[in-house]
C-alpha cells in the first residue's frame, strides 16, 4: 500500500477516535455507527467490519479502552475522588468500574493511585493492537458477478454448527427431487462469529439450484452478486474465513481505490468438510465494490 494511502486512512482512524474520545468527556450518549462511518468516511454497512479489520480491535474494544484510559487520566489527578472516577469515564455502576479496570490491569484503582510509575505503563499498555500482515502475499482480483438466485436459510448458532442448516437445505432439495440440480454452495455472514457470543450468531446458509423450484418458509429466496467484488481463495479451515476478509480491507482495499459497495459479502464453499480434509478446504471470498472513480472523487480534498 502506498505511504499516502495509508496515511489517509490512519487519519480517518484518528478522527473517529477523537470523536469518540470528546463524546466521553462530555459525558454525553456514545455517537452513533452511521455518525462515526460519516466521520471515517466509510459505508455504514460496513463500518464494523472494516474498523475491526483497521485497527485490529472491534470497535467496542476501543470504547473500552478510551473510557479505560480516561480513568486512568482522572486516577493521576488527586482532585477527583476515586469513587467519581467510574461515573465521569462512563461506567454505569462504581462495581462495573472495578471489574472492568481489574480484568485489564489486574489492580484496583486504588491501588494505581498515587503511583504515577504504574499508571503510566498501564496506559502504555492499552495502545492501539499491531496489525501485521500475513505471510502469504493476497492474490485479490476484482471481478464482476451477475446477480444469481439461491435458496436459504437462516441459521441461528455457532458458526461450527452450520452444517444443520445446511443438511436442512440438502433435505429440502432431496425431497423436492432437486438434489442433482445443486450447482453451488454459498454462505452470507450477518455479523462476525469471532465477536458476537454463538447463540446471537446468524449467517444465511444458501444453496444454488439450476432448476427453479419455490421453498416453504422457513426457507427464502435470496438474490446475491450483481456488480463488481473483490475476489480471494481461502484455504484451510472455514473459521479463518473472517481473517482473510480483514486481511483483504486491511492490506489489500484502502490502496485499490474502491471504496466498498451497501451490500454483503459473501462466501461460495468449494469443498464439503465432511470429505475435504480441513487443511485443504477451499472457499471463495467476494467483497462487494463500488466504482473505482467513487474513492477517488470522495477522497478529493480531504
Amino acid at each position: 500500500m502506498k505511504t499516502t494511502t495509508r496515511n489517509a486512512y490512519a487519519r480517518r482512524i484518528d478522527a473517529v477516535i477523537a470523536h469518540l474520545q470528546h463524546a466521553l468527556d462530555d459525558g454525553g450518549p456514545l455517537p452513533d455507527l452511521p455518525e462515526l462511518a460519516a466521520v471515517a468516511h466509510l459505508s455504514p454497512f460496513h463500518f464494523h467490519r472494516v474498523w475491526r479489520a483497521l485497527t485490529g480491535e472491534t470497535l467496542g474494544r476501543t470504547v473500552a479502552r478510551l473510557r479505560l484510559l480516561r480513568a486512568l487520566h482522572l486516577l493521576g489527578d488527586p482532585e477527583v475522588a476515586i469513587g467519581e472516577v467510574a461515573g465521569i469515564a462512563g461506567y454505569e455502576t462504581p462495581q462495573a468500574f472495578a471489574r472492568a479496570f481489574r480484568d485489564a490491569f489486574d489492580a484496583s484503582p486504588g491501588e494505581l493511585r498515587g503511583q504515577p510509575d504504574r499508571i503510566a505503563t498501564a496506559a502504555a499498555a492499552l495502545g492501539m493492537p499491531v496489525c501485521s500482515g500475513g505471510a502469504t502475499p493476497l492474490q485479490v482480483e476484482v471481478v464482476s458477478v451477475d446477480p444469481f438466485e439461491v435458496v436459504a436459510l437462516r441459521n441461528r448458532g455457532a458458526f461450527a454448527d452450520l452444517d444443520t442448516a445446511f443438511g436442512e437445505l440438502f433435505g429440502w432439495a432431496a425431497e423436492a427431487g432437486a438434489a442433482e440440480a445443486i450447482v453451488g454452495l454459498h454462505g452470507v455472514p450477518l455479523g462476525d462469529h469471532r465477536d458476537v457470543p454463538p447463540e446471537e450468531f446468524e449467517f444465511d446458509c444458501a444453496i444454488r439450484l439450476s432448476t427453479d423450484i419455490g421453498p416453504p418458509a422457513p426457507l427464502r429466496r435470496m438474490t446475491l452478486g450483481g456488480g463488481d467484488h473483490a475476489r480471494v481463495r481461502h484455504v484451510g479451515a472455514y473459521e479463518g474465513l473472517e481473517d482473510l476478509v480483514d486481511r483483504v480491507l486491511a492490506e489489500w482495499w484502502p490502496g485499490s481505490g474502491y471504496p466498498l459497495r451497501d451490500a454483503p459479502i459473501h462466501y461460495e464453499f468449494l469443498d464439503d468438510p465432511e470429505t475435504v480434509p480441513e487443511a485443504l478446504l477451499r472457499a471463495d471470498v467476494f467483497v462487494p465494490l463500488a466504482a473505482e472513480g467513487a474513492s477517488r472523487a470522495s477522497d478529493s480534498g480531504r
